[in-house]
């Protein structure tokens, strides 16, 4: 099933809602970057990358999140926490879709 990335993004947002967890902006840009979904998580906040792939050809959805994109990811969350009142605990999380409809949440992506 071929979705468009605005698609996707509301299949992984409501997901995540559905999970609990509260909408704060959806695709956020600044001249850094662009996160796909950023979420509160009880006093975290959750920077989504949302991700599809139709099949395992070129390697799955996680395989796309590049070292250079996560960079990109981070240095825009940054710009985005710089603006609000406290710094509150964050985390980056990924949500893979495939053509199957599979979602796949991946909490703490870039977690070591």
């Amino acid at each position: 099933m071929a979705r468009s990335g605005t698609e996707a993004e509301d299949l992984a947002a409501a997901y995540l809602q559905g999970k609990g967890m509260v909408l704060k902006a959806r695709n956020y840009a600044c001249r850094l970057g662009e996160i796909d979904l950023i979420l509160q998580e009880d006093a975290t906040i959750v920077f989504v990358e949302v991700r599809q792939r139709r099949h395992r050809g070129f390697g799955g959805a996680a395989e796309s999140i590049t070292a250079e994109k996560r960079a990109k990811l981070i240095a825009t969350a940054r710009y985005y926490l710089s603006r609000q009142r406290s710094l509150p605990p964050c985390r980056f999380d990924a949500v893979l879709l495939d053509g199957a409809g599979r979602i796949e949440w991946i909490r703490d992506a870039f977690g070591e």
